[in-house]
């Protein structure tokens, strides 16, 4: 079984962590294989989920790290160029080839599992950030000028946590900062962590 998260804050999202305690069932005497994508920096991004699966009793074979373009585009300085994320996609592809032929060969790659990685994990960012993923978050943020209800944004939340109500967007607090609605919205009308959209990362902008 391979296991792939995105990590926020060097830590695993609040969904990832609910799914994985809510099938707990499911990952007893599994071996499993992490990866981790990240836009920056983790630490001990495999790690984080590694602890949890042990405690439900899986066997963590080996952990990866990948960079990849990120969906955080209301953070001017997070942002990079589509040449700079399509190079990120082609060196993500070969570091996961790379590591699929040490796993078959029995020497599968512990990227962020180690004590050192843990501890570079924890200093780094988590303890910084912790409420980032403790809860969901109370977002998007919404501005009614620019929002003209089409419901886009609404359609497309995997937690239900957009409604239209009035002709306008409104959000409660079950955000995952997916960035599916911010991405989508036609009028730029919602922003997450930052507040100006700098980009709208669309995933045909990196095909």
């Amino acid at each position: 079984m391979i296991n792939i998260l995105g990590v926020y804050f060097s830590n695993a999202p609040k969904i990832v962590q609910d799914f994985i305690s809510a099938n707990k069932i499911l990952f007893e005497n599994k071996k499993i294989f992490i990866i981790a994508t990240m836009g920056l920096f983790s630490g001990d991004g495999t790690g984080c989920t590694a602890r949890l699966f042990r405690k439900y009793d899986a066997t963590v074979l080996g952990g990866l790290h990948i960079k990849m373009p990120d969906c955080i585009g209301d953070e001017k300085v997070l942002k990079k160029t589509p040449e700079a994320n399509k190079a990120l996609v082609l060196q993500a592809e070969n570091k996961i080839t790379a590591a699929v032929s040490e796993l078959k060969a029995g020497t599968p790659l512990k990227q962020g599992l180690g004590i050192f990685c843990h501890i570079a994990g924890l200093f780094g960012q988590r303890l910084w950030f912790y409420k980032k993923t403790a809860e969901y978050k109370k977002k998007p943020d919404i501005d009614e000028d620019k929002c003209i209800g089409c419901g886009r944004c609404a359609k497309l939340c995997p937690m239900d946590n957009i409604c239209i109500a009035e002709s306008k967007a409104k959000s409660y607090d079950r955000c995952t900062m997916c960035y599916r609605c911010f991405s989508h919205c036609p009028t730029q009308a919602l922003t997450i962590l930052g507040k100006h959209v700098y980009e709208q990362c669309l995933l045909e902008n990196y095909k």
